[in-house]
């Protein structure tokens, strides 16, 4: 397996990178998150951790962030239906941190709302890979860390639920509860991502 890779960023489009190592152009398919931490920087020297996906006509290496990101990558492709290029819009949709939350809350909604996730499959994801949760590896000095964001209590997924039952989609249900007092009630979050809806600060 080729666990990591480190060069010059040649490349960067909205699926892939080109890394150069040795004389050599490696393409490397990555989440549309781990591309845009490589915004900015051609020309510079990068690292990425790597799974070499083998299929039987393609060789395939994907870069991610962190290890953390890799496991959940390598959990997403062993769930049935699952392939490298819905593992990474799963990826691309969230931090690792939010869907392993979102899978030790049974949250199909999270899933649901990924582009390409449909309600079947957003099941599928929560069910096979709620005996995984807590196993990712820590995240190590450097790499990315939990998301900034409210802590997805079941007041939390509560109050988004309120919110998206007010025509709020889910990204906006949870953008305006970003932020909210740890341990307040369910209608205290709801006032609050309301008053954030109307632009108070």
């Amino acid at each position: 397996m080729i666990a990591s890779i480190r060069g010059t960023l040649q490349l960067l489009d909205g699926e892939h990178a080109v890394i150069a190592v040795g004389g050599l152009g490696i393409e490397v398919l990555a989440s549309g998150r781990t591309l845009g931490g490589l915004s900015g920087r051609l020309g510079e020297e990068v690292s990425l951790h790597t799974y070499l996906h083998v299929r039987e006509d393609a060789l395939q290496l994907f870069g991610f962030r962190s290890v953390r990101e890799r496991v959940f990558f390598q959990w997403l492709i062993a769930v049935s239906g699952v392939g490298p290029k819905v593992a990474l819009a799963v990826l691309s949709g969230y931090p690792v941190e939010e869907l392993e939350l979102a899978v030790a809350r049974d949250d199909v909604k999270k899933f649901e709302s990924i582009s390409g996730i449909g309600k079947k499959l957003a099941q599928r994801l929560v069910v096979e890979l709620g005996d995984k949760v807590g196993e990712l590896p820590p995240a190590r000095a450097g790499e990315a860390g939990t998301p900034a964001g409210p802590a997805p209590t079941d007041g939390f997924l509560a109050a988004r639920s309120a919110l998206q039952n007010l025509g709020l989609s889910l990204r906006e249900a949870e953008e305006a509860l970003r932020g909210a007092p740890e341990g307040a009630s369910l209608e205290d979050l709801v006032k609050y991502a309301l008053t954030r809806g109307r632009g108070a600060p």
